[in-house]
């Protein structure tokens, strides 16, 4: 059954053509992704066919009695009203207390909220996860979301696309978040200089027919070509739950990165981190740290000893409030430890992407203020001049002769970005990086990060882009540790299921009780019942050999970095070094997969 139908539409917001004779339809059951340049149209072809705004040409026809849910980016929540109110309406409470549905979008959401404060007095981020909530809990046959996943956690965004999976309404949904168009979507449009080009599939699927169109045009300039065949080669040897099944010749798509490199070359570039870095980076030793300074606000970090190495790439991973920006600022040394220290190694050359935007003298234009910094960059084994990067990240043409002071929240963030890589940083620290960042930025931006050479650590919710650019992820679990995830977030969202992670929100209050002492990381929970006592005794003991041999194997790597960097000049012995090195990766490679299976045995 058809819910919405355009035809011919056009639109333009004053010379600039948004929507150009577009006709397309919404079928009921429809899971439908949009994707496309920042200012490209997105939000006018949802508002279009949303009914909020009216074309300049052209017929939007609404089947009779349809009901719309609407998230728009400006929420219009009446100030005065309380959440309860809001977000429940005229609902008893024990109607909406009874109701399981209910109670899962309100734990969910706005758990963290008192009902009955009023909505004025909300954060932008509050107000917005409040209009989510209230429309959720309402039944309509048709869902629009624009950029629904902002200031939301990762928990919270699996749980939002789990729940949208879950619903019969149709879907139309805005977002930047790579990962969530895969999992809610079996459709993708475009919308691309006025057109709207549609694509079977989520957002996998939709690289790869993109890919195979351009294959067959011959028509693609060799950078964008090169950029998707790399976003291929990522997402084929990506995680195993990228698995949209497009509808044409997955040989094509195959045929297009038989001889494509991985995204990053691993050794490479931990060789050059070495050499620009040397052996410490950073060294956290018995290190106490509370969010509001010492004793005050909830524990982040406890008696915590950890290292941070040369070349490493970590994903920062915890629901909002759990202190990873707190972390970043402890490593920047804008805060100090409650106790222990901090030993930052003295080649450290450091670059903090905070979530607050640095001032940048609002007169001057934009290549300018990134000239002033550096005019050109060495990126790998390439030179970018100040212009060029500018253009990978957005700024084309005339847009680098823009008034800093005339620029939009996201180009200020990109702006910012590129200032702090112009720099020469061997160090970054990335808080929320991608945050008004659209997709075809977000790929440039991961191209640059791939061929950077340094200590990556990076904090973010936009979970594709966490995958994507890190190598392993560690999370704040409550427990005062940094947790190390093997699994990655696939990992880190199990582990809050079923409740061995503890963090509280912060500003939330302490929980009702202390939790447990943590257990060693090392340590692996109480087998299950259908194991005997000495088939568990065997099982643990299986398990501590192969962390001696991880170990073991841990140290002949970082032996062996600290060699190549030694041996940066002589091309044989990096050769040789190169040989060995691959074979205890593969070694080590190994014993993980026998250790995750005597863990799974023993039922972590």
């Amino acid at each position: 059954m058809n819910l919405v139908n355009l035809e011919s539409v056009s639109h333009a917001y004053g010379p600039k053509p948004l929507l150009t004779d577009v006709s397309l339809g919404v079928e009921a059951g429809d899971r439908i992704g949009v994707v496309g340049r920042n200012g490209g149209g997105k939000t006018t072809l949802l508002s279009v066919l949303a009914g909020t705004v009216r074309p300049d040409s052209g017929r939007v026809t609404h089947n009779r009695s349809l009901r719309v849910g609407w998230l728009s980016q400006q929420d219009t929540l009446d100030p005065a009203s309380t959440v309860r109110e809001t977000v429940l309406g005229g609902l008893a409470e024990h109607e909406w207390a009874g109701d399981q549905r209910v109670r899962e979008i309100l734990t969910n959401l706005i758990g963290d909220l008192d009902l009955d404060s009023r909505t004025g007095d909300l954060s932008g981020g509050e107000r917005r996860r409040t209009a989510l909530a209230k429309l959720l809990i309402d039944d309509h046959d048709l869902i629009m979301l624009d950029e629904p996943t902002n200031h939301l956690d990762i928990e919270a965004i699996a749980w939002l696309a789990g729940h949208l999976a879950d619903r019969k309404s149709a879907l139309v949904v805005v977002t930047h978040d790579r990962w969530f168009l895969d999992a809610v979507s079996t459709r993708t449009w475009e919308v691309v200089d006025g057109r709207v080009e549609r694509y079977e599939g989520g957002y996998a699927a939709y690289v790869l027919a993109k890919a195979e169109r351009a294959r067959i045009a011959q028509a693609a300039e060799e950078r964008r070509q090169n950029l998707m065949r790399k976003e291929i080669a990522w997402l084929r040897r990506g995680p195993p739950a990228r698995t949209s099944k497009p509808k044409f010749r997955i040989e094509a798509a195959q045929a297009l990165i038989a001889n494509e490199p991985p995204p990053r070359e691993t050794v490479e570039l931990m060789r050059f981190a070495a050499a620009r870095l040397g052996k410490t980076v950073y060294d956290l030793e018995d290190v106490t740290l509370h969010a509001g300074g010492p004793g005050a606000g909830p524990l982040v970090l406890d008696h915590l000893t950890w290292q941070f190495g040369p070349g490493d790439r970590i994903g920062l991973i915890g629901v909002n409030g759990s202190g990873k920006s707190s972390v970043l600022r402890l490593l920047a040394d804008t805060v100090k430890p409650d106790s222990g220290r901090v030993v930052r190694g003295k080649t450290v050359r450091l670059a903090h992407l905070s979530q607050e935007l640095a001032e940048v003298d609002p007169t001057r234009r934009v290549l300018e203020s990134v000239e002033e910094i550096r005019k050109y960059l060495q990126v790998g084994k390439r030179e970018w001049t100040a212009s060029q990067l500018l253009e990978r990240l957005g700024f084309r043409g005339e847009a680098q002769w823009k008034v800093v002071g005339d620029l939009s929240g996201g180009e200020r963030r990109r702006l910012q970005l590129l200032r702090l890589l112009m720099d020469d940083p061997n160090v970054l620290l990335l808080d929320e990086p991608t945050n008004d960042l659209d997709i075809e930025t977000l790929n440039e931006l991961e191209d640059l990060l791939d061929a950077w050479p340094g200590t990556l650590i990076l904090v973010s919710h936009d979970r594709y882009f966490l995958e994507r650019v890190t190598d392993k992820c560690v999370a704040l679990l409550g427990d005062g540790k940094l947790s190390l995830l093997p699994g990655g977030v696939d990992e880190y969202l199990e582990r809050r299921a079923a409740g061995t992670a503890v963090t509280a929100r912060l500003g939330l209050g302490a929980p009702t009780a202390a939790p447990e002492p943590a257990a060693p990381e090392s340590s692996v929970p109480s087998a299950p019942s259908g194991l005997s006592a000495k088939e568990e005794r065997e099982l643990r003991k299986e398990l501590n050999r192969l962390e001696r041999q991880l170990d073991k194997l841990g140290d002949q790597e970082s032996r062996l970095h600290a060699a190549m960097a030694e041996a940066a000049s002589d091309y044989a012995k990096l050769g040789s070094l190169d040989a060995e090195l691959r074979e205890i990766a593969a070694q080590k490679e190994a014993v993980e997969a026998e250790w995750l299976d005597v863990a799974d045995r023993l039922g972590d």
